[in-house]
């Protein structure tokens, strides 16, 4: 007995309404993508970076106004973050041309962060100790490692929630930080 045309196409019915599904799912798994990764990057950008006075690994006390003067990246790290060890060597790359970063540890201690920086280098300026997370709060960190982008007024133009690499730095952070006056010594 042959087959009718919509029998044939019955059969494959299911398949077309999984495919269509599948993409209805993708499409919306993108619009929020999208819509949260704004939303993560937009919480302190235009506004100054938030007052703090906290110490570096030595006990010195520093403050925001150490910020001013200079394009600055202030990276959230901790010795606890496995992406932050994945990171660290493209940092190293940045501050190798000439790119001010200031590390903020989150979360750790002192004697952690320390034998961290021992193993994989100190690449910082300076960094502040955020063990109670405070300052994190302020600056609406949701883990490590986070970057933001400070301009020479001490207001923060950019924020990266993950790692930094080569594609993120060409494709997003490089023009925000020499739109904001920051300096490259190899270009």
């Amino acid at each position: 007995m042959p087959v009718s045309v919509k029998n044939r196409l019955l059969v494959f019915l299911p398949l077309v309404i999984f495919a269509l599904m599948a993409l209805m799912f993708y499409g919306a798994l993108q619009m929020r993508e999208t819509r949260a990764s704004s939303e993560l990057e937009s919480v302190l950008v235009g506004r100054a970076f938030p007052p703090f006075n906290l110490p570096d690994l030595n006990d010195r006390m520093r403050t925001q106004e150490e910020l001013i003067g200079q394009v600055t990246l202030v990276n959230v790290w901790g010795s606890w973050c496995p992406a932050c060890r994945d990171e660290h060597p493209y940092l190293a790359d940045l501050v190798a041309r000439g790119v001010p970063l200031v590390g903020l540890n989150y979360k750790d201690t002192p004697e952690n962060a320390r034998n961290w920086l021992d193993f994989f280098g100190d690449i910082y300026l300076w960094h502040v100790q955020d063990q109670d997370g405070r300052l994190g709060l302020d600056l609406g960190v949701y883990g490590a490692p986070e970057t933001f982008i400070v301009d020479k007024m001490g207001v923060v133009r950019y924020k990266r929630v993950g790692v930094v690499d080569e594609r993120i730095w060409e494709q997003e952070m490089k023009s925000v930080y020499l739109r904001f006056g920051g300096v490259l010594t190899d270009e």
